[in-house]
């Protein structure tokens, strides 16, 4: 069982709202400068970051904490900020149902390259002029959060997705096509789902481009092309991922967590493990530990 915190409510005091934004300085005033610990949420999480110094770690990964950066953190990803001091933006948080709910489609959400489930995660950079867009739209998102105006949630919503489109359109990885779900997007969308509930158990291409009635080229490329990994090294990140979840976060043993991982004799799971991460299972969790 987990033993770090899980976060299911975007909106503590309103728990029918799947919406919050929230100033980072008021985050750290509230906390009295401490981090949180490591965590997950069950809901999206995107931090703008106007002036920051510290460090931000998602899924194991570092990443230095610096001014007119953007994060974007996927439902079940496991996070932590740790500011040198404090930092001036904004946290916005938002659920599926929050989309559903203010006329965005999840495909929409899908077919960005932001919410990187499983690898890296790295903010996006952006420069002066960047910025400065992107904040107007949130500070709108802001103001309307705390007023009352006539359905200020859907006009949230339109805000967020200028957001979102506009980091996307900054990014410089290939992006689907936000107008419908597209032949390449749908695949993306189950390869994806499939990966998520099968992963534990299958590990090969072969199985999912059955799942989806393609040829496992056809499938390594369409993933490549839209994701920028192929479809082996998405399913090899998600079970990194999920060991390093499983070795720092529960007492599980190296041979239970690979049994649980689909892993026929502990060391392939070791050999797996080292080869993708530079490190044996132990001395993963004992370097993580010590931090």
């Amino acid at each position: 069982m987990d033993n770090f915190k899980v976060y299911e409510k975007v909106n503590s005091a309103q728990k029918d709202i799947g919406f919050g934004i929230s100033k980072m300085e008021n985050i750290y005033t509230k906390r009295n400068g401490k981090p949180d610990e490591p965590h997950r949420h069950d809901y999206y999480t995107v931090l703008i970051i106007k002036e920051g110094k510290g460090i931000h770690k998602i899924d194991f990964n570092t990443y230095s904490l610096e001014d007119h950066q953007v994060y974007f953190v996927a439902p079940g990803q496991v996070h932590q900020v740790i500011e040198k001091e404090m930092s001036i933006g904004y946290s916005i948080v938002f659920s599926n149902q929050f989309l559903v709910e203010n006329s965005i489609s999840l495909s929409f959400i899908e077919n960005l390259n932001l919410f990187k489930n499983y690898g890296q995660s790295p903010p996006l950079v952006l420069n002066g002029q960047q910025f400065s867009t992107i904040e107007r739209f949130v500070s709108e998102i802001y103001n309307l959060y705390k007023g009352e105006a006539p359905m200020k949630y859907l006009s949230i919503g339109a805000f967020l997705k200028l957001v979102l489109i506009e980091c996307n359109n900054i990014c410089s990885i290939n992006t689907l096509e936000f107008s419908g779900e597209s032949p390449a997007s749908k695949i993306i969308r189950v390869f994806k789902e499939e990966v998520d509930q099968h992963y534990k158990k299958e590990h090969s291409i072969g199985f999912y481009a059955d799942k989806l009635f393609v040829s496992p080229n056809h499938l390594n490329r369409t993933v490549k092309t839209n994701i920028g990994k192929t479809a082996k090294e998405y399913i090899q990140a998600r079970l990194i991922t999920e060991a390093k979840r499983l070795l720092y976060f529960t007492e599980l043993s190296n041979k239970e967590i690979a049994y649980t991982l689909g892993f026929d004799e502990p060391a392939n799971f070791s050999a797996f493990f080292k080869k993708h991460t530079n490190l044996s299972p132990s001395a993963f969790k004992r370097n993580e530990l010590m931090v």
